[in-house]
């Protein structure tokens, strides 16, 4: 499509941004694989325990994903900021931006790990009223939350080395770390080479320590050698009352987007919960394949995020503008080819690599091939909202197309469908999808018209310019 509508030199120019992003996402893909990789490694060595010990990693994870979701709030509002000091030469703004988005990140993360060791119990209530599920829940939670804090440290130097081109050391410290989580889940939870076998509190466990080591990689890494982000305490608290103010007002939508869409998100997991035990385990396999086929999209989004970036915040704003309309033409041909291969291989095959009921096989079947029709309007939606919308600053409608089609269609009718009327499971999962339709017509007039780049750098006059440049396009 994008061939036939424009000339051949002026498609090479348009595509010359390219190379330098599938530079970037491919560490970030990797780092993404490994660690969809190693949910799927706990799946499937819980899922030989059965079904409740799955729904148990299931909904303790969904209490984990409510903190990474706010965790990548804060990060990916830290990111926007650095990328585009990045782009402009400015460390100190890159420093400043990691420090601000640390202080943030771990404060946040205390108050989820006092919840998760204080009141599992009552917290995992919330999705499911199936005793054994809570119970098992509860010994995974009180561990693996002793971690949420180091998680949060993480995090926040992860997507700052992402801004500033140098995804390789995360991606590393991943790839360690994931490698010591899969043996020590084999070990605790089966109890092997005489250990005791500990079952989900084994995963938890495993999963806790492999974080601790994650971090310890990352520091020595970042602080080992002079760096843009080797900054001292110093440098990542030399904040001015403008900084706090305009970092705030720009990254709040970006937490309260994620925050919301995860509280929406996880009411998903609250019907099919409360639709009964097996259709939560379904679920949970399902969501945790269908992320393998979204990794490439994930990285991608998030190395168009830094590209465009670092593209603003170099005083190029109609290039920035021009990469993020050619995306629109380049993830569906992308997001298609993999949906094929989902629909057809993977979600024929996968099922039965678990030891769960032929009705969860079935399930899980039909899950998945639904998974891979909606994939071309996830993914889209994915790179215009964390490549696009963010990266240029433009978070309080990225917040709006997010987070109103999720409250308004998609929770409604997940809860009707499943909860009221008792539809069948597949019925309930595609009325999950009709909300994406939505958020993708939004977003697409949104990146066309060119209104989502703003400088978010201290030079002055930031906005006036960005305007003066995109009319003269």
């Amino acid at each position: 499509m994008l061939a036939r509508q424009l000339p051949l030199a002026d498609l090479r120019r348009r595509l010359a941004f390219a190379p330098g992003l599938l530079r970037l996402a491919l560490p970030i893909s990797l780092q993404v694989l490994m660690t969809t990789a190693l949910n799927l490694a706990d799946t499937f060595m819980v899922g030989q325990l059965g079904a409740t010990q799955i729904g148990a990693i299931a909904l303790g994870n969904q209490i984990f994903f409510l903190l990474l979701l706010f965790q990548l709030g804060v990060g990916s509002g830290g990111a926007m900021f650095a990328s585009q000091y990045w782009g402009a030469g400015d460390i100190a703004g890159v420093q400043r931006s990691l420090g601000l988005s640390l202080l943030l990140g771990t404060a946040g993360a205390a108050v989820f790990s006092a919840a998760a060791i204080a009141v599992p119990g009552m917290l995992l209530s919330v999705f499911t009223t199936d005793a054994a599920v809570i119970a098992e829940g509860s010994s995974y939670l009180r561990i693996v939350g002793a971690s949420y804090v180091v998680t949060a440290i993480s995090l926040g130097y992860t997507q700052a080395l992402r801004s500033v081109g140098k995804p390789q050391l995360p991606m590393i410290a991943s790839a360690l770390s994931i490698t010591l989580n899969i043996a020590g889940n084999y070990l605790l939870i089966f109890g092997k080479l005489g250990l005791p076998a500990l079952g989900v509190a084994g995963a938890a466990l495993s999963t806790a320590i492999a974080r601790v080591i994650e971090l310890a990689i990352i520091l020595r890494g970042v602080y080992r050698r002079p760096g843009p982000i080797a900054a001292s305490l110093r440098q990542l608290t030399d904040w001015s009352a403008r900084f706090v103010r305009k970092f705030l007002l720009r990254t709040a939508p970006v937490v309260a987007n994620e925050l919301l869409w995860s509280t929406g998100f996880t009411m998903y997991t609250v019907v099919f919960g409360r639709m009964g035990t097996e259709y939560l385990a379904a679920y949970n396999i399902s969501d945790t394949v269908g992320r393998l086929l979204l990794v490439i999209f994930i990285s991608t989004a998030h190395a168009s995020a830094v590209t465009i970036g670092n593209t603003i915040g170099a005083a190029r704003v109609r290039e920035a503008a021009e990469i993020g309309r050619t995306l629109l033409y380049l993830v569906p041909i992308a997001a298609a080819l993999v949906g094929i291969l989902g629909f057809f291989v993977i979600a024929p095959t996968v099922p039965a690599l678990f030891e769960v009921s032929t009705a969860v096989r079935v399930l899980v079947r039909r899950f998945l091939q639904l998974f891979a029709i909606l994939m071309l309007a996830k993914t889209i939606n994915m790179h215009v909202i964390v490549g696009i919308l963010r990266s240029g600053g433009d978070t309080r409608y990225s917040l709006l197309i997010d987070v109103l089609p999720l409250w308004l269609i998609g929770v409604p009718l997940a809860m009707v469908s499943g909860l009221v009327l008792g539809l069948p499971a597949p019925i309930v999962y595609i009325a999950l999808g009709i909300e994406e339709s939505v958020r993708l017509v939004l977003g697409w007039r949104r990146v066309r018209s060119g209104r989502w780049i703003h400088d978010l750098t201290d030079r002055e006059p930031a906005e006036a310019r960005v305007q003066e440049s995109l009319a003269e396009r």
